[in-house]
């Protein structure tokens, strides 16, 4: 009875959390993320000038997520709701949504021991890592990935990121081994705790 209290408690504080990081959305942050942004693309987009000094960018999660949930809209992709990202420190990130699993599901025969062909419905899916930035590259190191609170494997993840990520460009979309160029000359990422500094 003690183990099933304290987890109950955990599960509660939990919700309670993000729930709580929800309320703290707001246009105001939305908007002054927006404004972050575009100061960031006019420094990426200003021609380099050996003697320029560096600009560093603060981000907090409650102005990125205020962002997704009032500014981003058509940037984010039809079948994913509510994203939420968090910045845990020392490089590692987190991230859920409710994802549509039937328009990943659906697009080809699944077999016995596919995951993804007993997943149905809007489902919430998490997913944290390590992001590690140095000298205008980054890379992703996942850590975890749950839909509904089960761990599923990689590949189930990246099967989703591969579908909802594609373009006429990039048909394959997102590979998150892939090492990756950052935009807008942007050095480094800084991820601390409830923050993420950018380093251009």
């Amino acid at each position: 009875m003690r183990r099933r209290s304290v987890a109950w408690l955990l599960g509660a504080l939990l919700v309670t959390a993000a729930l709580a990081a929800q309320g703290r959305l707001s246009h105001e942050d939305a908007d002054r993320f927006q404004s972050k942004l575009t100061r960031i693309v006019t420094f990426g987009n200003t021609p380099t000038v050996k003697a320029a000094k560096p600009q560093s960018t603060p981000l907090s999660d409650a102005e990125v997520n205020s962002y997704l949930k009032y500014n981003a809209g058509s940037q984010i992709p039809t079948g994913i709701v509510d994203p939420l990202l968090s910045a845990l420190g020392e490089g590692r990130v987190s991230g859920r949504a409710t994802v549509d699993l039937d328009a990943v599901r659906t697009q080809k025969k699944r077999g016995w021991l596919d995951p993804l062909g007993y997943l149905t419905g809007r489902l919430p899916v998490t997913a944290s890592g390590v992001l590690t930035t140095k000298d205008g590259k980054g890379q992703f190191v996942l850590q975890s990935a749950e839909i509904s609170g089960v761990t599923v494997p990689k590949s189930v993840l990246q099967e989703l990121l591969s579908y909802y990520s594609r373009t006429a460009e990039n048909p394959a979309g997102i590979n998150m081994d892939a090492p990756f160029e950052l935009p807008a000359r942007i050095r480094e990422i800084n991820v601390g705790t409830g923050t993420s500094t950018v380093v251009q």
